[in-house]
C-alpha cells in the first residue's frame, strides 16, 4: 500500500528551521538578512543548472520530476503477509497441482510476482526462472540508478559551484581594494556562494539520492523474497518448509549482509 512519506518534508522543514534558529540566535533577526544574497544564489543555481543540463539528456531530465515524486511516497511492504501468500499458494499447488494457480495469477497486483508465477505454471525450470527474474531485478536497479544519478551529480556540482562563486567574489574584492565600500559585498558573495552550494548538496540533493537508493534496496529485497517463494512453489516444496525458509530469508539485515558479500566477491573476481 502506497502512502505519503511524511518524514521527507519533516526532515527538510526541520533542517531549515534549526538552521534559521541557529543564525537568528547568534546574529539576531537583522543579522539573518545578511545571509541572503541574490548574486550568490544565482551564481550557484545558474551554474548548477548548466552543469546538470550538459550532463544529462532531455529524456533523463523529463524523468526527474517522476523520480523526485518517489521520495514523498512510502510503500508499506509487509513481508510476513507475502510469506503467508506463498504458503497458501504452495498448499494449493500441492493439493490441486501447479496449474490450478493460473486462476490466482489474475488477482496478483504485482507484475513481478505475476510474471514469476506464470513462468512456474508454464513449467520452466528453477535455473531459468531465477535467471529471468534476476534479470528483471538488474534492469529495475539500472533504471533506478539512472534516475537517482541526476540528484547524485547535482550533489557533487552544487559545492563545486559554491567554490567557483567564492573565487568570483575574491577576484571582485581584490580588483577593488581601493574601494573599501565594495569589500564587504564582494566578501559576502565569496562566502555565501560556498554556503549555498553546501546547503543545496547536503540538505537537498544528497539526502534525496540516499532516500532513492534505500527505496531501491527495499524493492530488491522484496523481489528476492518473491523469487525464493516462486522457486519453492515450482519445486513442490513442503509449505511448512517453504515458510521456514522465507521467514529466515526475510531477515533484511541478513540478506543485506549476504548481498554485500556477493558484491565483494564479484569485485575481487573482476580485479583478478
Amino acid at each position: 500500500m502506497k502512502r505519503f512519506d511524511y518524514l521527507t518534508p519533516v526532515g527538510f522543514i526541520l533542517g531549515i528551521f534549526i538552521l534559521v534558529l541557529g543564525v537568528v540566535s547568534g546574529a539576531g533577526l537583522s543579522g539573518f538578512y545578511s545571509f541572503i544574497d541574490l548574486t550568490s544564489f544565482f551564481i550557484v543555481t545558474g551554474g548548477l543548472c548548466a552543469a546538470v543540463f550538459i550532463s544529462f539528456s532531455p529524456k533523463d531530465l523529463k524523468r526527474a520530476p517522476a523520480v523526485l515524486k518517489q521520495v514523498f511516497i512510502s510503500e508499506e511492504d509487509d513481508v510476513r503477509e507475502l510469506v503467508k501468500t506463498f504458503v497458501s499458494l504452495s498448499e494449493q499447488a500441492r493439493k490441486q497441482g501447479i496449474l490450478s494457480l493460473d486462476a490466482n495469477v489474475n488477482e496478483m497486483k504485482d507484475p513481478f510476482l505475476k510474471k514469476g508465477l506464470l513462468l512456474a505454471i508454464d513449467g520452466w525450470d528453477e535455473e531459468t526462472i531465477r535467471n529471468v527474474m534476476n534479470s528483471e531485478i538488474a534492469a529495475m536497479e539500472e533504471r533506478h540508478r539512472k534516475g537517482r544519478r541526476i540528484f547524485e551529480k547535482a550533489g557533487e556540482f552544487a559545492p563545486a559551484w559554491g567554490m567557483i562563486g567564492t573565487l568570483v567574489g575574491l577576484v571582485m574584492m581584490l580588483k577593488n581594494l581601493n574601494k573599501p565600500e565594495t569589500l564587504g559585498p564582494n566578501m559576502a558573495i565569496a562566502l555565501l556562494t560556498t554556503l549555498y552550494g553546501s546547503l543545496l548538496a547536503n540538505m537537498l540533493f544528497i539526502p534525496i539520492a540516499a532516500k532513492l537508493e534505500e527505496k531501491t534496496e527495499n524493492e530488491i529485497f522484496k523481489k528476492q523474497v518473491m523469487i525464493e517463494g516462486i522457486i519453492g512453489i515450482q519445486s513442490g516444496r513442503n509449505p511448512r518448509n517453504l515458510e521456514s525458509q522465507l521467514v529466515v530469508f526475510s531477515s533484511k539485515e541478513e540478506w543485506t549482509k549476504k548481498r554485500a558479500d556477493r558484491m565483494k566477491q564479484k569485485d575481487r573476481s573482476h580485479e583478478a
